[in-house]
């Protein structure tokens, strides 16, 4: 089945949801422990078992789009310098320097060809490659080709960069993610306009991508923004592995919808319905018609916190400085954090006290069931085990 073919299923059992209230459903329901929420060294193992050994998001590509431009980011205890060389492709390296370890570019972001440390003055450039020794003569021997920066593996599709956290952590990106890039890659992003970043922070990372995988709680939560435009508690389910495909309807859907073929449905995506796509462990990717977003949770640095990044890009560059796009991220930005993050952070609370032993995913939160399952799953270190699926 194809991408296209499946996009119309999907619709198509989306608007049978609609018209007969239902919704997609798992078999049963699901019990997770409340101390997968909140014990340390639970949360621990899932950084190192997780988010150290999968590939994880660094950047967009329109985020460095040109020769020498750069960006660095702190990613758990790793700090981050993603470059573009002359060649067109990407680096992600240790911000670290190879003599006492101080952090080498400086800036959130810019325009470079070599990186000087600003505590002993050695020199690098943007491929990370150790070109000069201050005062070497003074200094001593020391073999600057085996001693640049820490290169990281680095993997740049469908206008998105994503690295492995550790020096040897090379894995088959195609088999991780492939399926799910293959279909963020219509979208084109990599000719997209990158309009900015805005951070939100929040409860322990799992809270926060649990929110991502459900409308259940779109009625109750969100009454004045999402529910106005979007059926609440009706949702249609399919993964890529771990990642998810989630298919909300639009009020509007049947109306949106009446004239346009079956197999013309995947042709309407923000016009009578919504995808977001998620991509394990802690991204979420929605397109909707005024700006896309990509949200990047990054856990800690303690078990009950986050900080989420949102990227905000968009098909088309405006002409000079856009109100209207700034003030659609200014909107996402607090519909995240007020009508979201911050009900997170008092779920935090609730489970830290120990009120219940379980939390309760319902057969209507297939989403939910499905990423709790893969964390136990990398959790176990059983590679020979089936893996979970819908």
């Amino acid at each position: 089945m194809t991408i296209t073919e499946n996009y119309n299923r999907i619709v198509a059992r989306i608007i049978d949801d609609v018209n007969n209230n239902t919704t997609d459903q798992a078999e049963g329901t699901l019990t997770v422990p409340s101390k997968a929420y909140t014990d340390p060294d639970l949360w621990q193992q899932e950084m190192d078992l997780i988010f150290k050994k999968v590939p994880v998001f660094v950047a967009l590509t329109q985020e460095i789009p040109n020769a020498g431009d750069y960006k660095t980011f702190q990613f758990l205890d790793k700090p981050l310098l993603i470059t573009r060389l002359k060649d067109g492709t990407a680096r992600v390296m240790l911000n670290v320097c190879s003599h006492r370890a101080m952090t080498v570019a400086t800036e959130p972001c810019g325009n470079k060809s070599r990186f000087t440390c600003p505590y002993h003055g050695w020199m690098y450039s943007n491929d990370g490659v150790l070109r000069g020794v201050a005062d070497q003569e003074k200094f001593g021997d020391f073999d600057k080709q085996t001693n640049g920066l820490t290169q990281l593996p680095v993997y740049e599709r469908g206008g998105m960069i994503f690295t492995v956290l550790e020096p040897d952590g090379e894995v088959d990106f195609d088999d991780f993610l492939g399926g799910m890039m293959e279909d963020i890659s219509r979208l084109g992003m990599e000719n997209w306009h990158f309009c900015g970043q805005r951070k939100v922070n929040g409860a322990n990372w799992k809270v926060a991508y649990d929110g991502y995988l459900e409308g259940y709680h779109f009625a109750a939560a969100h009454p004045e923004t999402i529910a106005l435009r979007t059926y609440s508690n009706v949702m249609q389910f399919d993964s890529y592995g771990p990642h998810t495909l989630i298919c909300f309807p639009h009020l509007a859907i049947k109306d949106n919808l009446a004239d346009v073929a079956p197999e013309d449905y995947h042709k309407h995506e923000s016009n009578g319905y919504d995808w977001i796509r998620t991509l394990f462990p802690n991204i979420s990717l929605f397109v909707a018609p005024e700006i896309t977003l990509i949200s990047q949770i990054i856990p800690g640095p303690l078990p009950n916190q986050n900080t989420t990044y949102i990227s905000f890009i968009h098909p088309t560059k405006p002409d000079g400085e856009n109100a209207e796009l700034q003030g659609m991220m200014d909107f996402f930005q607090e519909v995240v954090d007020v009508e979201d993050y911050q009900v997170g952070l008092k779920i935090q609370k609730g489970l830290e006290a120990n009120a219940h032993a379980n939390v309760t995913f319902g057969r209507n939160e297939a989403g939910n069931q499905l990423f709790h399952k893969w964390v136990e799953w990398y959790l176990a270190k059983d590679p020979s085990a089936p893996k979970p699926k819908l």
